[in-house]
């Protein structure tokens, strides 16, 4: 059973596609065969986006693999899975949650000093169109001139 000390699983797809205004790090309520997942880097959170349910948030999508040693009780997948905050904070995001445009997504999952895994979230709000063709076209203008730059030497 090999476990990696610096795990980092990102969400590269709401960086492309959400702007990202604020950003909150959460903890989050899981078994022990989900803790042991994610330590061995076996998790995604590719379409994952937080909701609120009874005053409290969640995170929905995320893909936590079955743990390889897990028994009879290991567990569901895909399951939504509560997220730890302060109650200011959560009433912050709630409130701007409601206005027009804005959500919270995923940005990354990662695993602290003390062993406890932690969620990233950020207050998004999403890309139009032509601001992903806007990235894109940066993108792609830095990896020219670090081409043309490591060529020159």
């Amino acid at each position: 059973m090999e476990f990696q000390n610096n795990i980092q699983i990102k969400n590269k797809k709401a960086y492309f596609d959400y702007e990202l205004v604020e950003k909150y790090i959460a903890g989050l309520v899981l078994t022990g065969t989900e803790i042991k997942s994610i330590r061995m880097g076996k998790a995604s959170l590719v379409d994952t986006y937080c909701l609120f349910k009874d005053g409290e948030l969640y995170v929905r999508g995320m893909n936590i693999a079955t743990y390889d040693y897990g028994t009879y009780n290991n567990h569901e997948p895909m399951r939504d899975r509560k997220l730890l905050l302060q109650k200011a904070e959560l009433r912050k995001l709630l409130r701007k949650t409601k206005e027009k445009g804005f959500t919270i997504v995923p940005t990354r999952l990662f695993i602290t000093e003390k062993g406890l895994a932690k969620l990233e979230i950020a207050l998004a709000r999403g890309k139009k169109e032509y601001d992903k063709r806007e990235t894109i076209r940066e993108r792609d203008l830095k990896r020219d001139m670090e081409r043309n730059r490591i060529r020159k030497y």
